[in-house]
């Protein structure tokens, strides 16, 4: 993991849930997926949206060509742990598809600009994962 990703996680958990920098004012989740190679364990910081109770994220990675690592890990896996705020569980990820990806995917770009961006960047349809807890 890179320092960066690592400095939001010790801060996002040191201050409930919240972070500052260019992510402050955001809500943000820690996405805790299992390796597909390694079996081991792998947090990622993102900026969900919630939506009609449902809590969803976005496989952006900043318009990149490919899919973030988190990504194939849960389409491998999709057993996680969600750190959202200051509670945590346990959830299955289901990727969304079709109208409901188009629909999702375009209120968060609509909240979070970057968004709209990262789409323009990359010839992939950036993933839409919808995190169901398990209770």
């Amino acid at each position: 993991m890179n320092d960066f990703n690592t400095n939001i996680i010790e801060e996002f958990r040191n201050n409930k849930g919240k972070v500052a920098g260019p992510f402050q004012g955001m809500p943000m989740v820690i996405l805790t997926t299992k390796g597909r190679r390694t079996g081991k364990p792998h947090e990622t910081p993102l900026v969900p949206l919630e939506d009609d109770g449902k809590l969803f994220v976005f496989g952006s990675m900043g318009g990149a060509p490919k899919h973030p690592a988190w990504f194939l890990n849960l389409r491998d896996n999709p057993r996680v742990t969600v750190e959202h705020g200051t509670d945590k569980f346990e959830a299955e990820a289901k990727i969304i598809s079709g109208e409901e990806h188009d629909r999702i995917y375009a209120k968060q770009a609509q909240r979070v600009p970057q968004f709209a961006e990262y789409q323009t960047k990359t010839t992939r349809q950036i993933p839409v994962v919808e995190l169901q807890p398990i209770r």
